[in-house]
């Protein structure tokens, strides 16, 4: 998607906030002993009081309104059965449609008591993701997002899912420019028209490079397993700069 004109800025805008709203409403009632499925019905709830609808289960038939991901489960969690445990590592990822436009978030919280170190993990998850925000741009290369995030990363000791990346979204869930690697990547010639619509979205870890299949046909585990995290923002690149249009408010 390519924001042309105000009524599209103004619907993406209404959806990013809606998502990211839910989002913060979750993780304002995480807490041990809740199921994920109790955790995902919150979202359900909201999205539809919202008038939005699920994106992965309006366009992926996915068995949820969220995708909830726990520990070694690093994306696509089936909300289920599983209750939540002190000292659990969290993912909750949304993404919903209204008016025909779609916005993605998401973001990954330590349930207390945790150690400093990922309490660290998390602070720098949500760092890498604004080091990428900010190379974002219209005539700037999409390449400098993974060069600016691997840099980030390798400083502070840790490494990137490199077969997870972020994506073009607006009129679809996942639309043209396709993928977008949050790692470097030489062979990414690609630059950022102005009004651009995608995701950044890394996924840091201290020692997982890969994801990969779990015992259904959704959920991702990180390979080797390590603690894992991902945050993510839907933006547009302006002649400004980066327009994040998935804050709460």
């Amino acid at each position: 998607m390519t924001v042309s004109n105000e009524d599209d800025l103004a619907k993406l805008q209404e959806i990013g906030r809606i998502v990211a709203n839910t989002l913060e409403a979750m993780a304002a009632v995480l807490e041990p002993g809740m199921t994920t499925a109790e955790l995902d019905m919150i979202g359900r709830r909201l999205l539809e009081e919202a008038g939005a609808r699920s994106g992965p289960e309006l366009v992926y038939d996915f068995p949820g309104a969220t995708c909830i991901s726990v520990n070694e489960q690093i994306a696509h969690g089936i909300p289920g059965s599983r209750r939540i445990e002190a000292g659990d590592l969290v993912n909750i990822d949304i993404s919903a449609e209204k008016n025909g436009i779609y916005a993605d978030t998401g973001a990954s919280f330590a349930v207390p008591p945790v150690t400093n170190a990922t309490k660290r993990l998390c602070q720098d998850g949500r760092r890498a993701m604004w080091v990428g925000l900010r190379q974002v741009g219209a005539d700037k290369p999409i390449a400098g997002i993974g060069q600016a995030i691997g840099k980030f990363a390798e400083k502070n000791g840790y490494t990137l899912v490199r077969n997870l990346a972020s994506h073009g979204i607006g009129h679809s869930l996942h639309e043209e420019p396709g993928e977008i690697p949050t790692w470097p990547d030489r062979s990414e010639r690609r630059i950022m028209n102005e009004g651009l619509v995608f995701t950044v979205e890394p996924f840091l870890s201290v020692g997982a490079t890969l994801a990969t299949d779990g015992d259904d046909e959704w959920t991702l585990l990180s390979d080797p397993r390590a603690p894992t995290v991902q945050y993510e923002h839907t933006v547009v690149a302006t002649r400004n700069g980066p327009l994040v249009v998935t804050l709460p408010g």
